[in-house]
């Protein structure tokens, strides 16, 4: 067996001291927050709202809206203009009492007060990504 001297000794003393210092993984932020408005459906917020540079709007924001299978949304009225973009699956979606199924990729705007509701009637969870212009 190797003899250990006094510097090893020090170095492996300062390495286990430093360790403790480290947040462990598990402990670190996510960068997001999930809450659950809906049975099977989790709205992710992401951490940032960033200043924008189009007229009219004071920042932007993102979200998901992540729906398993045979969920639904309520409708309620939107709280500010977005951008909608599906990166998962398909939604049928019910804006202001028009009707249309919005396929992986697919993009659409809202504008504020606008009512829509969303389904996801097929067998895949489908997300929803929306970025939030706030005025």
């Amino acid at each position: 067996m190797n003899k250990i001297d006094r510097r090893s000794a020090l170095g492996i003393g300062l390495a286990a001291a430093s360790a403790a210092f480290v947040k462990p993984a598990a402990a670190q932020t996510t960068g997001y927050k999930d809450e659950t408005p809906w049975p099977g459906v989790v709205v992710r917020a992401y951490d940032g709202e960033t200043p924008s540079i189009i007229p009219g709007f004071k920042t932007v924001s993102m979200r998901d809206v992540i729906m398993q299978p045979g969920s639904k949304t309520m409708g309620p009225p939107m709280m500010n203009a977005m951008v909608c973009h599906i990166i998962e699956g398909e939604m049928r979606l019910d804006q202001d009492g028009k009707t249309f199924t919005a396929k992986k990729n697919f993009v659409w705007t809202c504008n504020k007060d606008t009512k829509e509701q969303a389904y996801n009637d097929g067998s895949v969870v489908a997300i929803m990504r929306i970025t939030d212009l706030k005025a």
